[in-house]
């Protein structure tokens, strides 16, 4: 059966100048070499010949500082961040002070040049002092204060996932804007956002202006399912980072939450009968009845999303307070108890679409899941469709990275996140179901 209220996407989430340059000019030593004349028991004048005047010692140039933005801007643009350079000498001390987000930077090997990490937030006010040594051990310092822009339009970003739930190893980071992100910016914001996890993850971002939810949203999935029990943390750098022309975001987005024990389904529309998979491990084999001819449920690796006990079902022929539902799509098809089909079950499909199971069966899972588990629907002569529920594991790899505006993996792990190239990504020998998903799952058989 499907529920009536199947595609109410919006209640998961709410939107929630000159350059000054400092030099300091190096001091001119003159060298006064003085002739003397001397007496000899002649009193001739001693020989001069051979002898050569004594070379002037090297004078080390100053350190000659420069930072941008330049000090007195009055509308920096916040994600052209802060730039310090050094001529003449190396960066000893770079510090920042403001009202607002904390400012981190980065300084070359060389040390002659540093830059902020993030964006600089909209609408504040910076001061920025550095200090630079030159080779003799001479130190200069240097000081620019300036304020960024105010924005005429601001754009926010939601998070599904909230703080410190579970969820299931295939559950994707799902962000939603509030204002479509033109593509132009969006290797912007993708370089704004840091992950960081407790083991090793391979994955990479993947833009949607079809969710529905939202006007742009974006998603990150891991290439494989996470390493279950993961601790994961995001912070989305996104105050100051340009979405639009003139459109800035104008807040820091962060979240933690953690990644369960894996639990897995699949479940056969030709077989009739599903499997239920923990840790690696099948723990049950129960008999299913999917839905009926015209009514197929559709094939894909689809993703937990909530459950009730019961839900509200109703449509033509039926309305019915089903116990133990599991829902995978927005258009209402569930994993749920259907005690009225029971003898179908493991033999015929007879439901309106869902994948109905029996009571205990029913009641045992749904003790057991969490947002983000996989089910897997094989054998369907009905193809499944994106974005009718947590698709994302429909892609394959290949189609991951080329949705992402940088078109390059991201590398997580304890001390945050990179992009890499995909190439440099080691082949994954990952097996369906219980690890990754099928290239291909959603298309009909």
């Amino acid at each position: 059966m499907r529920s009536s209220n199947g595609r109410g996407r919006g209640r998961y989430g709410r939107f929630t100048g000159t350059r000054r340059q400092l030099a300091v000019p190096a001091a001119a030593a003159t060298l006064i070499l003085l002739t003397a004349t001397a007496c000899s028991g002649g009193g001739k004048p001693a020989s001069t010949a051979g002898k050569h005047k004594p070379a002037a010692p090297a004078v080390a140039a100053a350190a000659q500082l420069s930072i941008s933005p330049d000090n007195g801007t009055k509308n920096a643009a916040p994600d052209q961040g802060i730039t310090v350079r050094v001529a003449n000498g190396k960066i000893g001390h770079v510090t920042v002070t403001a009202h607002g987000d904390p400012v981190t930077g980065v300084l070359t090997h060389s040390g002659t040049v540093w830059r902020s990490q993030w964006a600089l937030n909209v609408d504040k006010q910076y001061t920025v002092t550095a200090t630079a040594t030159n080779s003799a051990g001479k130190t200069v310092t240097a000081t620019s204060s300036f304020r960024t822009l105010t924005p005429s339009q601001t754009f926010r970003t939601m998070i599904l996932e909230s703080s410190h739930q579970t969820y299931g190893v295939g559950m994707p980071i799902l962000l939603q804007f509030d204002h479509a992100i033109a593509k132009r910016f969006r290797a912007g914001i993708e370089r704004s956002l840091q992950i960081t996890t407790s083991k090793p993850v391979v994955g990479a971002w993947y833009w949607d202006d079809r969710c529905g939810v939202a006007p742009t949203c974006l998603y990150f999935r891991p290439r494989t399912y996470w390493p279950a029990h993961t601790k994961v943390s995001f912070t989305g750098h996104l105050n100051g980072v340009e979405g639009a022309p003139g459109v800035y975001g104008d807040h820091t987005l962060t979240q933690s939450f953690s990644i369960g024990r894996s639990l897995i389904v699949t479940a056969s529309t030709s077989n009739h009968h599903m499997q239920l998979y923990r840790n690696g491990h099948m723990i049950d084999h129960w008999p299913i009845s999917t839905g009926r001819p015209g009514d197929n449920t559709p094939n894909g690796t689809y993703l937990t999303i909530d459950k009730g006990n019961p839900v509200d079902m109703v449509g033509p022929g039926y309305n019915l307070e089903v116990p133990w539902s599991v829902r995978i799509t927005w258009s209402g098809d569930y994993l749920h108890d259907a005690y009225w089909s029971v003898g179908e079950q493991g033999f015929t499909n007879v439901s309106h679409g869902c994948v109905n199971m029996p009571p205990a069966a029913a009641e045992a899972y749904y003790k057991m899941e969490v947002p983000g588990d996989p089910v897997t629907i094989t054998g369907s002569p009905r193809a499944g469709t994106w974005g009718n529920g947590w698709t994302q594991w429909f892609l394959s790899w290949k189609q991951l990275v080329t949705g992402s505006a940088l078109h390059e993996a991201v590398q997580a792990g304890p001390d945050g996140s990179t992009f890499i190239a995909p190439s440099s990504v080691p082949p994954s020998h990952a097996k369906a179901p219980l690890e990754t998903a099928n290239w291909g799952n959603a298309q009909a058989t």
